[in-house]
């Protein structure tokens, strides 16, 4: 697979708002590998829990994905979202809730991301900033630089800490 690599396109905002869900083809959820006891992906901070909070059941959906295929980038679930039918994609950066996200676990998610945009034809995929918030990596020194070796024109990052 070709990796374009280049400039990482930023946004900011809330990946849910309906300027974004119009302009996206499909939008990210960064995850763990954890699922609990009930069968539900762990999903208690940052957007993961915005995306719990807002689709009844996304963790129970995630929680059955993990415990069949792993810890992988793969869609959760197709959602409706202001009148929009879009896939809601899981993009793995922790193995456990507890830990600092893993950027070895990053990269292998970006390029797992990038194909699912080639199968699937995406234009835009929103993806938050993958393990900068709870995940406690730096954005400029750790992050950025890795996706900028393979993102492509397609992903558009977002920081909602803007918004």
């Amino acid at each position: 697979m070709k990796h374009r690599g280049g400039k990482v396109k930023e946004i900011s905002g809330d990946m849910f708002s309906p300027i974004y869900i119009k302009f996206a083809d499909a939008i990210c959820v960064t995850t763990n590998g954890v699922v609990k006891k009930n069968g539900k992906a762990v999903m208690g901070a940052g957007n993961a829990l915005q995306a719990r909070n807002t689709f009844k059941g996304l963790a129970l959906d995630l929680g059955r994905l993990i415990k069949k295929n792993g810890n992988i980038v793969q869609i959760i679930r197709f959602a409706i979202i202001h009148g929009k039918k879009i896939p809601i994609v899981s993009f793995p950066v922790k193995y456990n809730w507890w830990e600092k996200a893993d950027l070895e676990l990053i990269r292998k998610s970006l390029i797992q991301l990038l194909v699912e945009i080639k199968f699937n034809q995406w234009k835009k995929v929103i993806l938050p900033r993958p393990g900068c918030m709870n995940g406690k990596l730096s954005w400029l020194t750790e992050v950025k630089p890795l996706l900028e070796l393979f993102a492509d024109d397609r992903i558009y990052v977002i920081d909602r800490s803007k918004s």
